[in-house]
């Protein structure tokens, strides 16, 4: 097998687009890999052995693995490679993209740790060993020895190989809100295509009678990507992702589910089961629960790197919202998601780290620079953020009850809420179609039923005080507001919420820039403008703020942190902003109004004339 294997290639895009780059994106542990140094050096002295050799033979799709090696020349830079599947060939590398030089290799580790990392003496004693948790991605795993470092690799030895027990078993559902208020979509990924079976779900009120529905499936190939790396030494087959769609469910109700394949023999493969609470009827009166927040990303429960290794707290995140699940009705992840950046295998990974999540509330996504933006795609903005993903991968793991897709703007009622959320990676200016949805989401509204009408949005389109914004000139994406707040102003948006910016900022109740009330905590209609927030501390790198702090800025904070919106009735929201390293809440306000104060007129939000004026 060692003769078939060549030395390791990891080309990193860590590039952010042309109008934006945060520092901290700059972090990538395999950036540096010297990729034409690159050698054999297999050594009948060196080994790696991995245990046990089958996993989830109890059902489970995460696993720790022991790994232990030895070499007869340990060093500080020797090092773990995973890979996935578990053979590596070169010799039918596609080569795609002229401007990267040809990949030595066919796949990019899955992630990778440093041979002394649970090792002091490993420089001393030739030998180690390592905890890596794996999880079932359709496909076998080995693990790779290289000494060298990161700047002359060279492979030194390879494991046995190591599976789950089922590859292709249904893994990591993932609810979503429907296109109707009754209607909630449940989508999952497994290694079953159309030929080996039929998708279904089992479901039902709890306790009650349950009923099969059939799911629909997609998947994607190589040459859905748009370029490297996602196109070639990122690319990894991902499987087949279905969706069910669920209907005419009772408001507020709770059921169980559980995902699963019928076989050509009648045979069914079940997941375990889970359950949800459906969605209140729009206008119902009842405490209503959502998180909001942009920028997570993952990391990796065992310590190990890879390719964007400034995301830890995106842990302390997920941690977070699992703890605090049983109040918490809906998740807003406004963009910016896994930032794979061109390595699909790390879409597995992240959809694995939310499943306690994404599997119990409808987990709704907005698209950001890091799925979408690629030159010559269509997006808004050029650059390499997306590492050749161009949205695709995003939008096919994931449900959202756009009518299309793959243009990411859709109108979702829960309950008093409505939220209209925007594709920032497409034009969203006056006289584009986005713009037309923006205006008819808002417009669309029954505020008598439907009181709160929050906006949200990946890059900040409203107001922020990060560097980078302060910098421009504008405190926000250029032309952002310019388009945008009198459709905020006319239709008196309550809230609207943001990503992008890795940290936390709040504004007052402001139009065209200035204050329209000087409360700062307890608000009572009419605020005469909208409160803008950023919320991009879910995990990824900090983003430092401008030394200069605007009058429109009430609280920064420099941390990782989600929001929560909770509406107690048709008059009284309570906003939080919870940090992820306790959960505790660092500030808050409420906004109290009656519907006379929503009808009532305020600068640029009635016509100019009326018949009873």
């Amino acid at each position: 097998m060692g003769e078939s294997l060549v030395a390791i290639l990891v080309t990193v895009i860590s590039v952010l687009g042309a109008i934006h780059q945060v520092k901290s994106h700059e972090d990538q542990p395999l950036s540096g890999i010297a990729v034409h140094k690159i050698t054999f050096g297999l050594n009948e002295k060196a080994y790696v052995k991995a245990s046990p050799t089958l996993l989830g033979s109890n059902g489970q799709h995460s696993e720790l693995v022991l790994v232990q090696y030895s070499s007869p020349k340990p060093s500080d830079d020797d090092w773990i490679g995973v890979f996935s599947p578990a053979d590596f060939n070169a010799s039918t590398c596609p080569g795609d993209n002229k401007m990267v030089q040809p990949p030595r290799l066919c796949s990019a580790p899955v992630k990778f740790q440093y041979a002394n990392f649970s090792n002091p003496r490993y420089t001393n004693t030739g030998t180690g060993s390592l905890k890596l948790q794996l999880i079932n991605q359709r496909s076998d795993f080995s693990f790779a020895l290289f000494s060298g470092g990161l700047l002359n690799p060279k492979l030194v030895a390879i494991s046995n190989k190591v599976a789950f027990e089922n590859p292709n078993a249904p893994v990591y559902p993932r609810l979503a809100l429907g296109k109707e208020w009754d209607e909630m979509t449940v989508t999952w990924t497994s290694g079953y295509g159309l030929n080996l079976a039929e998708p279904v779900v089992e479901w039902g009120v709890k306790g009650g009678e349950r009923k099969l529905s059939p799911a629909g499936t997609l998947t994607f190939a190589r040459n859905s990507m748009c370029g490297a790396p996602a196109r070639t030494v990122g690319w990894r087959d991902p499987g087949y992702i279905h969706t069910a769609f669920l209907k005419e469910l009772w408001p507020n109700s709770k059921y169980t589910y559980r995902v699963g394949h019928r076989l050509s023999n009648g045979a069914l493969i079940w997941s375990k089961e889970y359950q949800f609470k459906s969605s209140p009827f729009p206008g119902q009166n009842s405490v209503q629960q959502v998180v909001i927040f942009g920028d997570m990303g993952k990391a990796e429960v065992d310590g190990s790197s890879e390719y964007n290794d400034f995301q830890r707290a995106s842990l302390n995140t997920t941690k977070q919202l699992i703890k605090d699940l049983k109040k918490t009705d809906a998740v807003f992840h406004i963009g910016d998601i896994c930032y794979a950046n061109g390595y699909l295998s790390q879409w597995d990974q992240f959809i694995a780290q939310i499943e306690p999540i994404a599997s119990t509330v409808p987990y709704m996504i907005a698209s950001g620079n890091h799925e979408r933006v690629w030159p010559n795609s269509g997006s808004f903005y050029e650059g390499l953020d997306s590492g050749g993903e161009c949205g695709v991968p995003a939008e096919t793991m994931f449900y959202v009850p756009a009518q299309n897709r793959a243009k990411v703007w859709y109108s979702s009622d829960y309950g008093m809420f409505r939220f209209c959320v925007a594709d920032t990676e497409h034009d969203w200016r006056e006289g584009t179609e986005q713009y037309n949805f923006i205006e008819h989401c808002l417009a669309s509204v029954d505020r008598q039923k439907q009181p709160w009408l929050i906006f949200l949005a990946h890059r900040v389109l409203g107001y922020s005080s990060t560097y980078f914004y302060a910098e421009e000139g504008s405190f926000a994406e250029p032309m952002g507001r310019e388009s945008l707040q009198k459709l905020w102003q006319k239709y008196k948006v309550d809230i609207a919420i943001y990503g992008h910016a890795h940290n936390y900022e709040r504004t007052c109740p402001v139009y065209q820039s200035v204050c329209t009330s000087h409360e700062k905590s307890n608000y009572k209609a009419p605020l005469n403008g909208t409160i803008h927030i950023v919320a991009g501390g879910g995990g990824a790198g900090l983003a430092e703020f401008s030394d200069l702090q605007p009058n429109w800025s009430l609280f920064r904070d420099y941390d990782y942190g989600f929001l929560k919106l909770t509406a107690i009735d048709h008059s009284n929201l309570l906003f939080e902003y919870k940090k992820s390293s306790d959960g505790r809440v660092h500030d808050s306000f409420t906004i109290s109004k009656d519907y006379r104060d929503i009808l009532a007129c305020a600068v640029d939000s009635c016509p100019a004339t009326t018949l009873a004026s």
